[in-house]
Order: C-alpha cells, then sequence, then structure tokens
C-alpha cells in the first residue's frame, strides 16, 4: 500500500478517532470513507476506493 504523501497529509482535516471520521463522513452527504493516516496516525476521509480495504459488516 502506498504511504500517504505529506502535502496530502496537513491539506486534509484530521480526526482523533474512526468514530468522529465517520460522523463527518454522515454529515456531508457524500460517499467518503475515513481511514488511519500512516504520516499523522490521525483518521482522514477520502472518496477514493481503489486499493483501499472496504471493512465487512458485523455479524449480527
Amino acid at each position: 500500500m502506498k504511504r500517504t504523501r505529506l502535502r496530502i497529509c496537513k491539506a486534509k482535516r484530521a480526526y482523533p478517532g474512526e468514530a468522529e471520521a465517520r460522523a463527518a463522513a454522515a454529515d456531508t452527504g457524500l460517499d467518503l470513507r475515513p481511514y488511519r493516516c500512516d504520516r499523522c496516525g490521525a483518521h482522514h476521509l477520502t472518496s477514493r476506493r481503489k486499493g483501499k480495504r472496504i471493512p465487512r459488516p458485523a455479524a449480527p
């Protein structure tokens, strides 16, 4: 997996946890997904799908 470019990391809003990032994504109304940044350790939002692992829903 490619490493996040530092310039991209600094340009994006950082969220302390995945829950906060998911809530922010839901508020936008856009198809965004959170991911943990390998540069800063915080969570960012992305619209990209290629090369990103999509978590499976929890079993009932």
